[in-house]
Parts: structure tokens; C-alpha cells; sequence
């Protein structure tokens, strides 16, 4: 008999730290959260929720003594309609991430190999691990991924190939034309992961026509989510967008219920709130071009960006920037655990989160 349950613990999680990204007004739980906090660490949309879908959560709060749709119905014909797709090319998750973790667990298996991008969104590395595979980092090239080169890494023990697009935390594309030239050589057996939590954020000539590899039967599944622009990332629901044959072994995978009823009727009002969507990507463009400017005055480089965020080299330890501003009420996230130990990633907020953000960070470059 196993000593610890360490001991009886599957081999994969062992060396696996708990996920852990919390919050400066948040710590230890010891102090309520305050509202005077700037609050631009994790890549919310600062507009909020689409009061469309506050009010369909109120239309069910009465009846969440009931199970919700188990084939959450209504949302993937929804969203299939919106696609131009069948609802069997859709599969909705507890957000994007718990797709993220099926996939792994239904296409990799022990030794075999997926490849990442590096820096990349950190849960791609400890979902492969915890399925018993063997990550390949492909470091960027010019702050996006390098296609050709991850594609000179796959080997006859490749099965997966992780893209986050935009890249998380570089807020970096990859041109639609490359992602197809990359889907279209890719050796048998290899199956393309496309994240793209921020799609709607990114220019219409820069979105790749993933709805296109979905209807011809191409080995890609792309991941989208409710958390970024449409403001639910409390609810937790994203969705895959894939071949009905591989959305069928992920929906053999899932939990039962795993998307719950207040989140399933938020989306579904949402996804047609066209006004908000509008709305929130004019608030982040003009956001964009302020802190940019900001940034060019401060003399600070930046990586341009295709998200709701964007990552800056402020030229000293980012960790210690990242304190300095949290005790000026200012979240901003640390990138050191990607290796950039330099920059800091900052969420594009409104105008006045913006404004106190870079008041702060002057203060700070100027006294460390």
C-alpha cells in the first residue's frame, strides 16, 4: 500500500505545481475587494457583461434547483447558425480551457509529443504533462509563432501542435495565409489546436477561416470563448469549432453538464448583442493607440497587439514593477514565469484605468 497518496499519485502529475495566478486585492482573502483598484491583470473586458445576457440569467435563476441541457441544445444550434456549420461541429466547455484539457486527454497519450510555441498560455504545457506527454517548445520568432520552425520539430511522435492565436502574452498573430500553408502540409495524424480566446478582437484580415477547416475535415480544432469580449469570464464557457467525428470523442470525454445553465443562457443572449461587441472593440482600439503612445513617450518598446492587452519591456525586474504598482492600487501581471523577466503584460482598460495605470507606472520608472 501506497505511504502519501503523493506516492499512489499518477506519475504525470508529479512535478506539477498547482495552478496558481491570484490577485494583489485578493491575497490570503483576507480583505474584501476593493473598488478603488485598477484592475487590468487579467484580461477582462472593463465594459463588462452585455446587459442582454444579465437579464437572461435573472430569466433562470428560479429554476437552477434543475440539471441544465446535458447537449446544451439551444447554444451550439445557435452558434452553429452563426458559423454556418451543424451543431455536430460544435463542442461547449467550462470555458475554453477545460476544452483545452479534453483535447489533450483525448489525443495524447504517454511519450507522445505536442508542440508549443514559447512563450505561450501556460496551460498548454500542464495539460500535456498531466495527459503523459512530452512537450516541444518552439521559441518565437519576432514575438508570434514560428510556424516553419515548429513544423521542422514534428516528428513520427507528434500529435498535437498548439497555436495560440493572438498569443497569449504577446498579443501576437500569425497571418491567416501561413496558418493555411502550415494546416495544409501537415503530416497524417497530427491534429492543430487553435486557440483563439480573443478572436474577436482581431482584425477581420488577420482572422484565419477556421469555419473552413471545420467543414472540409481538416485536423484543426479551433477554440473560442465567452470570457474575453463578451465579458462572462465569471460564468466560465467557451466552445470548439471542429469535424463532427473529432467533436464527438470530445463530447465522449466531457463531464456531464460541464456548461451550467446561467452560463449557457448568457452566451445565448450575448452572441447577438451586436451594439456591445461593437462597443468593446471601439473602447479597446482607442486604448490601444493611447497606451502606445504612452508607452513611446515613457521611450518603453512594446509588442503591437491583436488582443485586449498588451506586453511591455519596462527595462528593469518586472516583478518588482509588478509590486510597485499593486501598492498604487494598479494590477498589473508579471510575465516571469514566461521567461520575460523584464516585461509586464497590461490589460487595455477604459480611459481612466488607463490613465492611472500609466500615472503609476511613471512613478515607478522614475523611482526604481
Amino acid at each position: 500500500m501506497p505511504s502519501s497518496f503523493e506516492d499512489a499519485a499518477s506519475p504525470y502529475l508529479k512535478g506539477l505545481p498547482p495552478y496558481r495566478h491570484g490577485r494583489p486585492f485578493e491575497e490570503g482573502g483576507r480583505e474584501p475587494v476593493s473598488e478603488d483598484w485598477v484592475k487590468l491583470d487579467y484580461n477582462e473586458n472593463p465594459l463588462g457583461p452585455s446587459l442582454l445576457a444579465v437579464k437572461a440569467i435573472q430569466g433562470v435563476l428560479h429554476g437552477i434547483n434543475r440539471y441544465p441541457d446535458c447537449q446544451g441544445h439551444d447554444l451550439k444550434e445557435r452558434l452553429a447558425e452563426r458559423l454556418g456549420l451543424s451543431a455536430a461541429h460544435v463542442a461547449l466547455g467550462n470555458g475554453s480551457s477545460e476544452l483545452i484539457d479534453l483535447c489533450a486527454r483525448c489525443f495524447l497519450g504517454l511519450g507522445d509529443e505536442a508542440i508549443i510555441g514559447d512563450p505561450a498560455f501556460a496551460f498548454y504545457g500542464r495539460v500535456i504533462q498531466a495527459a503523459g506527454g512530452q512537450r516541444v517548445s518552439v521559441p518565437l520568432k519576432a514575438f508570434r509563432h514560428d510556424l516553419q520552425a515548429m513544423a521542422e520539430r514534428i516528428t513520427p511522435r507528434t500529435r498535437m501542435v498548439f497555436i495560440g492565436n493572438p498569443n497569449n502574452p504577446t498579443g501576437s498573430c500569425v497571418p491567416p495565409g501561413e496558418i493555411a500553408a502550415f494546416v495544409t502540409a501537415l503530416p497524417e495524424g497530427v491534429i492543430v489546436l487553435l486557440d483563439e480566446a480573443y478572436r474577436e478582437y482581431v482584425p477581420d484580415a488577420l482572422q484565419p477561416d477556421t469555419v473552413r477547416y471545420a467543414k472540409e475535415g481538416r485536423p484543426v480544432i479551433a477554440l473560442r470563448s465567452f470570457s474575453k469580449i463578451y465579458g462572462l469570464s465569471g460564468l466560465r464557457i467557451g466552445y470548439a469549432i471542429a469535424p463532427p467525428d473529432c467533436i464527438a470523442l470530445i463530447d465522449r470525454a466531457r463531464q456531464p453538464f460541464n456548461v451550467n445553465a446561467l452560463a449557457s443562457a448568457a452566451a445565448l443572449a450575448a452572441i447577438d448583442d451586436m451594439a456591445h461587441l461593437v462597443s468593446s472593440r471601439r473602447l479597446n482600439e482607442a486604448g490601444k493607440r493611447y497606451l502606445y503612445q504612452a508607452f513611446e513617450e515613457l521611450r518603453l518598446r512594446y509588442v503591437p497587439t491583436a488582443a485586449n492587452f498588451i506586453l511591455v519591456d519596462v527595462e528593469r525586474d518586472g516583478e518588482q514593477v509588478v509590486r510597485a504598482l499593486a501598492e498604487k492600487r494598479v494590477a498589473v501581471c508579471s510575465t516571469a514565469r514566461y521567461g520575460l523577466r523584464t516585461s509586464l503584460r497590461v490589460t487595455i482598460g477604459i480611459s481612466r484605468e488607463n490613465e492611472r495605470f500609466i500615472t503609476a507606472l511613471r512613478e515607478v520608472l522614475m523611482t526604481n
